[in-house]
């Protein structure tokens, strides 16, 4: 053998070497390539539903956050509304105290009263409504200072009947509220 064919089968094996590495090479690269696609997209795919799931997440106690928000509105507007409705009543109850109605109604507070208490009362009241008390020969004492009505108690002072109209509005203040909101 001569040298040029041994260099020339040298070469051709240095060739037939080089292309099979780069044939690997090829090889390898494509199955990293392929490789790394995939863990590039479980990546993506993992970060897009965790993303879905907080956005969700946020969405709903946005949502809810402005649910809570739309109720106190609302319970806020009642409120107020409510506030206003008393304040109605208060002043429909002064007017009313001045009217020839409320004179019949001390008498039926007083009536009430003897039922519950006995005959002998003691009536606590406006100084306003002490001059009608005496001409239904009722025993008045000291002066309350209230929107109208009576504190009667027995000659005792052991027993006491409050039918002021603060506490008829307070003892009734469900039923009112309830009567209200239907109307409103």
């Amino acid at each position: 053998m001569s040298i040029e064919t041994f260099i020339q089968e040298i070469e051709n094996r240095k060739r037939k070497e080089l292309e099979g590495l780069e044939k690997d090479l090829t090889e390898k690269k494509s199955k990293l390539q392929l490789e790394m696609n995939h863990t590039i997209k479980e990546i993506q795919e993992r970060f897009s539903t965790e993303a879905k799931i907080k956005s969700e997440r946020e969405q709903a106690r946005i949502i809810e956050a402005s649910k809570l928000q739309a109720k106190k509105i609302v319970f806020d507007a009642i409120n107020a509304n409510m506030q206003s409705a008393f304040a109605v009543i208060q002043q429909e109850i002064e007017n009313y105290t001045k009217s020839v109605q409320y004179k019949k109604a001390l008498e039926t507070m007083v009536s009430n009263s003897k039922k519950k208490l006995g005959q002998n009362i003691i009536v606590h009241c406006r100084e306003e409504d002490k001059s009608i008390l005496k001409e239904l020969g009722v025993t008045t004492s000291k002066s309350i200072k209230t929107l109208g009505g009576i504190i009667a108690e027995n000659k005792e002072g052991t027993r006491e009947l409050d039918l002021t109209f603060e506490e008829l509005l307070r003892t009734n203040e469900d039923q009112v509220k309830s009567f209200l909101s239907e109307k409103m």
